[in-house]
């Protein structure tokens, strides 16, 4: 039940997801109605204020036995306006990166996880060529910001970001709407013209990909690798020849001759309406160790719950799945657990997939039992047996 020497344990945020006041990102303008987007059920507001109380929170981690935060930085602050880069963002940044490093935590970053500064998105966004530039631009002037990073993660989940590119799409409990393949095409682009810019300030690059367990029934095959291709395979394919490829596993999606298959009726579903699934992170990161061909790390796995016990108990199914891949000879090297933070996903406070609760009011934050359990593997690097 041991782990490998070495191996990285911690969570992961998002930067809109957890800063509040991300103004001038088109994300916070589709949530007030201000862009085309499927409508919301609340805007993002201060959402948990982590902006001002990351040290709180970095140190909770810490604390708790985690050695390492992903965490994003933000575009849409770094670059306000096109072309003018904001020095008091960046220092923000690094000041975040000193703090992780001086609480015992290894900051792994990520430079784009679903949010674009808005006047990008008014020019089209992803749909227009110019945006691949643009974000080479944005990268090479965030360098600062990984001096002291050594794993840094270009775009978050860029088979979601091309699904998102259709403003009407919003985030799917079944199946994945196909995504755009000029802007798959342009994220690749942008991936790999970062790669470069992130090896010269010293850190391993990749990306981290929405790993779907796709589950053929008798027959439908070819089917589900049709379906996967576009999905997830390109992506997947796109990063050999990375320093190392991320898996962000939840659930699984059925594939019958028709396509998607609905979640059977008497299956658990999380706060995502996503059927509880733990065995998806193994799907995931043995199907992205064969076709990326490079190491592995978990950035995101973890369930949407308000039972914290349950939280505990996808964990472990979750964890144990990792070790029958490394047991298989897969070369996986760390997990971080989606999320340090309940957050604002996307639309909703409401699914909760913390390890850290917050009061909407003060903002104090009440660490949750699974912080504590998840800190205790992490320190003894190993799962307890029956646990």
């Amino acid at each position: 039940m041991s782990f490998p020497e070495g191996f990285l344990w911690g969570a992961s945020t998002a930067a809109h997801q957890i800063e509040g006041g991300n103004v001038n990102s088109d994300w916070w303008q589709r949530e007030w109605g201000h862009l085309p987007g499927a409508p919301v059920e609340a805007p993002s507001g201060d959402a948990a204020d982590s902006y001002h109380r990351y040290p709180e929170d970095m140190a909770l981690l810490a604390d708790a036995g985690l050695a390492a935060y992903r965490f994003s930085i933000e575009w849409a602050r770094i670059e306000p306006e096109r072309g003018w880069f904001s020095r008091a963002a960046i220092d923000h940044y690094r000041r975040m990166v000193h703090t992780a490093r001086d609480a015992g935590l290894q900051p792994v970053v990520t430079l784009h996880h679903f949010t674009n500064p808005i006047w990008l998105a008014r020019d089209g966004g992803w749909l227009t060529d110019a945006a691949v530039d643009a974000f080479r631009r944005y990268v090479e002037a965030a360098l600062p910001v990984l001096e002291d990073v050594s794993l840094v993660c270009t775009i978050n989940e860029p088979n979601m970001v091309s699904v998102l590119a259709d403003p009407d799409v919003g985030f799917p409990s079944i199946g994945l709407p196909p995504g755009v393949p000029a802007v798959t095409d342009r994220l690749i682009a942008a991936h790999r013209g970062a790669l470069d810019l992130v090896r010269s300030a010293g850190a391993a690059a990749g990306w981290s990909v929405a790993t779907q367990a796709y589950q053929p029934e008798p027959g439908a095959e070819a089917v589900a690798a049709e379906y996967g291709a576009s999905r997830e395979d390109v992506f997947l394919d796109a990063a050999e020849g990375d320093d190392w490829i991320g898996v962000q596993a939840y659930t699984r999606t059925k594939i019958g001759p028709e396509g998607p298959l609905p979640i059977p009726e008497d299956a658990e579903r999380t706060l995502t309406g996503w059927e509880y699934y733990p065995p998806a992170v193994g799907e995931g990161i043995r199907h992205a160790w064969q076709r990326a061909k490079a190491p592995v790390y978990v950035t995101e796995n973890g369930i949407a719950t308000a039972d914290d016990q349950r939280r505990i108990d996808y964990t472990t199914g979750a964890l144990e799945a990792v070790l029958s891949c490394i047991a298989d000879g897969v070369d996986v090297r760390g997990y971080l657990h989606w999320s340090a933070l309940d957050n604002y996903e996307w639309g909703s406070f409401r699914p909760t997939f913390g390890l850290i609760g917050w009061d909407p009011e003060t903002f104090e934050r009440h660490p949750k039992p699974s912080l504590g359990w998840l800190g205790r593997v992490a320190r003894a690097n190993a799962l307890s047996p029956g646990r």
